[in-house]
């Protein structure tokens, strides 16, 4: 972990429940917004931190386009993501050019963005708010070290550390081994839920983004046979992949779903 990566994380450590909004996060006064926001992105995609974001500028992706060819009566969008990606296939756009309620835009923008109809620019992604994962406080509280001879904290931020430490280990036993530690039924329904906040997939998140942010610690296998368990708990419903969706997704995506003989594969996961 780079150093200011480090202090970042260090300095969320100091708000109520380890969320704040991006511009109160300053881990040095010198510190940009495009490096705080690409601090951020480096982060979540190691999935130590999860974040709320607006898009501001966005244009029709090659699938959207595919998509306004078809029969409108068959299209998988709403009346008003089929709104915009009409009026976005003539050129890039703002969501304010919309012409939809404010308090609908983002919701509706980042839904198209999420199924790859349209495209947006990391630049365009302005980051909002920041919390901390419970795979991120797993690494703070289990896996990080640092051969850096040369880091340097303030006393204000290793206070947040220590304090964390304390309330971390007064509620969570030290595990007997990391490696062979089981994976939850509730941190696979509280990872869903954190996706499904930071990707605004309305809850329908598509397998897989979990699959990405679980690899290193289940397998395929292991994770089918969670979600099915889940699912016949009534925590969850696996709901399969409509084939008038199918082209707003790759290949690779759609292979990560469970395959089901003789239909199309389970793809999408629905919190109760």
């Amino acid at each position: 972990m780079e150093i200011l990566e480090l202090k970042f994380i260090l300095k969320l450590l100091e708000f109520e429940g380890y969320k704040a909004p991006l511009l109160e996060i300053k881990p040095d006064s010198k510190i940009s917004i495009p490096e705080q926001e690409e601090i951020c992105r480096n982060l979540g995609d190691r999935g130590f931190l999860i974040f709320t974001y607006e898009i501001t500028k966005f244009k029709i992706a090659a699938p959207g386009k595919f998509l306004l060819k078809q029969d409108s009566d068959d299209l998988p969008l709403t009346e008003q993501e089929l709104k915009i990606l009409k009026a976005c296939a003539k050129g890039a756009m703002t969501p304010q050019e919309t012409d939809i309620p404010v308090e609908e835009q983002q919701a509706v923008i980042q839904s198209l963005a999420n199924r790859n109809l349209i495209q947006v620019k990391p630049k365009h992604k302005k980051i909002k708010e920041v919390w901390l994962t419970e795979r991120g406080k797993e690494y703070l509280q289990y896996e990080y070290t640092s051969r850096d001879t040369n880091l340097v904290v303030s006393l204000d931020l290793m206070s947040n550390y220590l304090q964390f430490l304390r309330e971390s280990f007064h509620e969570v036993p030290l595990p007997v081994s990391m490696t062979t530690q089981p994976v939850s039924d509730e941190k696979i329904l509280l990872t869903i839920r954190e996706l499904d906040t930071q990707l605004a997939t309305g809850n329908r998140l598509p397998i897989f983004h979990l699959r990405e942010r679980l690899e290193l610690i289940l397998s395929r296998e292991e994770l089918d046979k969670t979600l099915q368990r889940l699912q016949r708990l009534d925590k969850i419903e696996l709901i399969s992949l409509p084939a008038t969706s199918a082209c707003a997704f790759s290949a690779e995506q759609i292979d990560a779903g469970i395959p089901i003989e003789r239909c199309a594969p389970l793809f999408f996961i629905t919190l109760k």
